[in-house]
């Protein structure tokens, strides 16, 4: 286990020129750093809610097939990121989480051309929307709007306004951490988001 003066580092993007919907997490937890795969926890329940959506392929959630799943979320429009690069944290919890350093967006948009939406996989990765935005304002959207967030008014603030819009969501997180929220009820919040990208 490390300290929490050990620093941390995420994993790389899943992305590619078909992403559409890009979905951030806050930082992996030790399981995914452990195995260097999103959402590796056995109880953490992205994968499975995904499964739900997309019903296509019941193999695609073992665990011995996370090259497979990774290729099966961009064969369907959808990547993955976290917000923070690097961090000093002891535990999983993003309330352990310390001197954090947030991921380069900018760096994000030529391999993601047809980029349309930014979900946030839980509020502590929510609360960088301002700045994952900024990141990518100066090449991909120069207006956003943020969905179950903030007023209008407030995201206009964020960038500027102009015809392009990039909706940003904020989603429950999918860790076991949020036990307040079934997986139902997570299960029609993530479809509601996937569905409003046009990934449906």
């Amino acid at each position: 286990m490390p300290t929490e003066s050990t620093r941390l580092y995420g994993l790389p993007p899943i992305v590619d020129s078909r992403t559409q919907l890009l979905v951030l997490g806050s930082f992996p937890s030790v399981t995914s750093l452990a195995r260097q795969q999103y959402y590796a926890h056995p109880q953490n329940q992205f994968w499975k809610i995904l499964q739900a959506i997309w019903p296509s392929s019941p193999s695609l959630i073992s665990v011995d097939s996370y090259e497979k799943r990774s290729q099966w979320l961009l064969d369907h429009g959808l990547g993955v990121w976290d917000v923070y690069a690097s961090c000093e944290r002891q535990g999983s919890l993003d309330a352990a989480i310390r001197k954090p350093e947030v991921n380069d967006f900018a760096r994000l948009l030529a391999s993601c051309p047809q980029l349309r939406a930014i979900a946030h996989n839980g509020g502590e990765s929510f609360r960088h929307a301002r700045h994952v935005i900024h990141g990518l304002s100066p090449l991909r959207a120069s207006h956003v709007a943020l969905m179950g967030a903030v007023d209008a008014e407030a995201a206009n603030q964020l960038v500027g306004s102009t015809d392009t819009v990039l909706p940003v969501y904020k989603l429950p997180s999918t860790s076991p951490a949020n036990a307040s929220w079934g997986f139902e009820r997570k299960l029609e919040a993530w479809r509601a988001v996937v569905a409003a990208a046009g990934l449906l």
